[in-house]
């Protein structure tokens, strides 16, 4: 019989469970600290109806979709936790309660060209705030307040979370008069961090835009100082229009109320640089860095959007959200050399029989299991030297050793495979020491 080369696909990550433990230690982390403030989980299918799913797509965003056929239904993977959540909030609109905060931690689909980092299957970790009519500015300020608690619980120090609002930069175009490219310069202006200043230049001019123009977006988006610096800087630019005050309003606001939210100065920022490519975000807009790793690119990104699900009601349900991309942050942050070190093993105590007879330490281990610890039962038939060379290989940091002389006096012998010490104690000692 011909073997068939076991293989992954390009663009699909796969770990060792020594990876996989820290994988969804950061995955729980996340979880958390979203419940934390308040988030309610919701899971949507990873297949939808294309129709449905490509509602709101077009252009790259189409092309990269896995689209596919079963019986007589057009379906496709979903490409991020955005559409879906649309979809979910106007089908359940009457069942739900507004504003509804809701988390969602699941794997999505891109058929990009892999790269080293970048994934065509990867886990996104999302929570929005959904309004219906309307949507408190503050809302807009809790975010960096999740996005602070979330990166320290990931146990990262020396973070920042870069802020701005679309409509600053909306109202600057309007200002020089070039609102018909805006979508493009916003584009253009949030590649900044990666092609440099001189690159955005030269593809400012590919746009056509006089160099005067091009030097005001240039000297706007430079803007230096510390945050409350840069709001004055702001104000005395005295621009007339209507979209840019507003902007500047919403940014105040949000800047204040970050600050009751108890994150530090030292920690967020004003970007005017920060934009996000994508052009359904409306008003304020985050970026976060870990700034020992600014390779990385953002962490945790999102921002405000006007109207969720315009392609699938009437109703106006306005919204904030982030989202951490886990999959490429743990992916980078393992290349990098970042990563504490992983657990081989999820449990803390191996149980090994030295009789034939394995009742006992089936036993002991259904007893340590119900005290919560977890508890692995080796039942192969090897001698005791292997038996602690697979424990020690696991890093499992107990064994407990069954013998002749433990069943007849009720006991276990317990070994602290990192000390190498050793002691015969009844099955409740044993537990308190475990714990």
């Amino acid at each position: 019989m011909n073997k068939v080369e076991p293989r992954t696909l390009p663009g699909f990550m796969e770990l060792l469970p020594k990876e996989q433990i820290l994988f969804n230690q950061m995955k729980e982390k996340i979880q958390k600290s979203y419940e934390r403030f308040g988030f309610l989980p919701i899971d949507t299918p990873i297949i939808e109806m294309a129709d449905v799913l490509l509602a709101k797509a077009g252009g790259e965003t189409e092309k990269q979709i896995y689209r596919f056929q079963k019986g007589e239904n057009d379906l496709a993977l979903r490409f991020d936790l955005t559409v879906p959540l649309a979809k979910y909030v106007t089908q359940y609109y009457n069942e739900l309660s507004f504003p509804f905060r809701r988390y969602q931690i699941g794997k999505v689909y891109r058929g990009e060209r892999p790269q080293k980092g970048r994934f065509r299957e990867f886990y996104q970790c999302d929570i929005d705030i959904i309004g219906d009519n309307e949507l408190n500015i503050i809302n807009d300020a809790e975010m960096p307040s999740v996005i602070y608690h979330t990166i320290k619980e990931l146990g990262f120090e020396d973070f920042t979370i870069c802020m701005n609002n679309r409509k600053l930069l909306t109202g600057l175009f309007e200002e020089i008069q070039v609102e018909e490219k805006s979508v493009d310069i916003m584009r253009i202006i949030d590649k900044l961090e990666k092609i440099g200043k001189e690159n955005v230049i030269a593809c400012l001019k590919d746009l056509e835009l006089e160099d005067e123009k091009i030097k005001k977006i240039m000297q706007f988006i430079e803007i230096e100082g510390a945050t409350d610096e840069k709001l004055q800087a702001l104000e005395n630019l005295n621009f007339t229009s209507e979209t840019f005050n507003q902007g500047l309003q919403e940014l105040k606001e949000v800047v204040k109320y970050v600050r009751i939210f108890g994150i530090p100065d030292s920690k967020f920022k004003v970007d005017l640089t920060i934009a996000r490519g994508l052009d359904y975000y409306t008003g304020t807009v985050y970026e976060t860095f870990l700034n020992d790793y600014r390779e990385i690119g953002s962490v945790c990104s999102g921002g405000r959007y006007d109207n969720l699900a315009e392609y699938y009601t009437d109703r106006k349900l306005p919204g904030v959200g982030v989202s951490i991309g886990l999959t490429r942050l743990f992916y980078k942050l393992n290349e990098l050399q970042a990563m504490q070190e992983a657990q081989k093993s999820i449990a803390k105590v191996l149980v090994v029989s030295m009789v034939d007879d394995k009742t006992k330490a089936v036993e002991v281990a259904t007893t340590l299991r119900k005290q919560e610890i977890p508890t692995e039962v080796y039942l192969e038939d090897k001698k005791i030297k292997a038996k602690f060379k697979y424990a020690d290989k696991l890093e499992i940091p107990y064994v407990i050793v069954i013998g002749e002389e433990e069943l007849q006096n009720n006991t276990v012998t317990l070994k602290n495979m990192e000390t190498g010490e050793q002691e015969t104690l009844t099955l409740e000692e044993t537990i308190k020491i475990i714990k």
